[in-house]
């Protein structure tokens, strides 16, 4: 075992758990825009910055959310290399 693999695991939790706050908070913001979206429009003509202010927390959560998916199955590779070697 390896001296660094502590703190190599403790790393990784931080960064999972602030991509997963972040995830959170972008979710947020989506749904804000969103909402913010729709009212725009039943009052007339938006302009387009708020037209298109969705899609940049949108791409940050579909980033941050594919991250999140293959995490699992990343661990299962990690792991079954530790058991072959």
């Amino acid at each position: 075992m390896s001296p660094h693999s502590g703190f190599r695991k403790e790393a990784s939790l931080t960064l999972n758990g602030s991509i997963r706050l972040a995830y959170r908070w972008l979710s947020i913001i989506f749904t804000a825009t969103v909402i913010a979206n729709f009212v725009a429009m039943a009052l007339g003509e938006p302009p387009a910055w708020i037209v298109y202010s969705p899609l940049l927390p949108l791409f940050l959560m579909m980033v941050s959310g594919l991250y999140m998916f293959v995490l699992p199955y990343a661990a299962g590779r990690r792991q079954e290399r530790r058991v072959e070697g």
